[in-house]
C-alpha cells in the first residue's frame, strides 16, 4: 500500500458525495456522511497497514460501504476489523447459528443493510427459506410463549429467542438462558452472546448513519 508523501495525520479527506462508488450510483438517497474514496488515501505507514488489514479480510470482495465509512477514523476501523474478524471467522459456532443470530438482530433493529448481507449466508448455512421467513417477523419471539416454527431446529430456535431478548430488552430471562445452557457448551454460549452483542453494535452504526442506504426499505428489498 503506497503512502502519500504528505503526512497529515489529523486531516481526513472531505468528500461531498458517493458517486464514485459504482454499486451506489443507482441509489436516490445518500448515506449521512460521505464515503472515503476507494482505494482509501493514507497519510502514515500505520494507516496504510490498517487499510491493508481490512482489504485482506475482505478479499476477494472489495471494501464495503461500511469499511469506507469506518475509515474516516482508521484506529476505529482497525479495532472493528479485528473484532468482527474474530466473531465471523474464529468461533466454534456453525454458520447457520451465527447468521441466524446476526439476521435476527438486523430484523429487530431494522438494519436492512445488515439483513441483506447476512440472510443469504444463513440460507447458505442450511436455513430454509421457510425458516428465514419465521426469523424475519418483526413481532417479538419469546421462548416458551411463541410456538417454535417447524422449519427451525431446537438450537436454532434457542438462538433466535436469545437474540430477540438480548436485542430488545438487554436483560435475558432465566428461562431463556437455561435453554441456552441446556443445548450449548459454555464456550458456545459465550460466542453466541458475543456475536449478538457485536452485531447490535454493527446495526446501530449502520442505521444511525444509513450506511448502504437501506433505511426505510425492508427485508424483502432487492439485495
Amino acid at each position: 500500500m503506497k503512502v502519500s508523501s504528505v503526512l497529515r495525520p489529523c486531516l481526513r479527506p472531505r468528500l461531498g458525495n458517493s458517486s464514485y462508488i459504482p454499486h451506489l450510483q443507482h441509489q436516490t438517497r445518500k448515506m449521512r456522511l460521505p464515503y472515503i474514496p476507494d482505494p482509501p488515501p493514507t497519510y502514515t505507514p500505520e494507516e496504510a497497514e490498517i487499510v491493508e488489514r481490512i482489504q485482506t479480510r475482505r478479499r476477494p470482495r472489495p471494501l464495503q460501504p461500511l469499511d469506507l465509512t469506518l475509515l474516516h477514523s482508521p484506529p476505529v476501523a482497525d479495532g472493528w476489523n479485528s473484532f468482527l474478524g474474530a466473531v465471523r471467522t474464529k468461533t466454534s459456532i456453525p454458520q447457520d447459528l451465527r447468521e441466524i443470530a446476526i439476521s435476527r438482530v438486523a430484523v429487530v433493529n431494522r438494519a436492512w443493510y445488515e439483513w441483506a448481507h447476512h440472510a443469504p449466508l444463513a440460507e447458505q448455512g442450511g436455513v430454509s427459506k421457510e425458516g428465514m421467513n419465521a426469523i424475519k417477523t418483526e413481532q417479538p419471539l419469546v421462548l416458551g410463549e411463541t410456538q417454535k416454527p417447524a422449519e427451525l431446529t431446537e438450537k436454532q430456535w434457542a438462538v433466535v429467542c436469545y437474540t430477540d431478548e438480548m436485542t430488545r430488552n438487554v436483560q435475558v430471562r432465566d428461562e431463556t438462558f437455561a435453554k441456552m445452557r441446556e443445548v450449548f457448551s459454555v464456550q458456545e454460549v459465550v460466542e453466541v452472546t458475543a456475536t449478538i452483542a457485536c452485531y447490535n453494535c454493527v446495526s446501530r452504526f449502520l442505521v444511525a448513519l444509513d450506511v448502504g442506504e437501506r433505511n426505510g426499505t425492508g427485508p424483502d428489498a432487492a439485495h
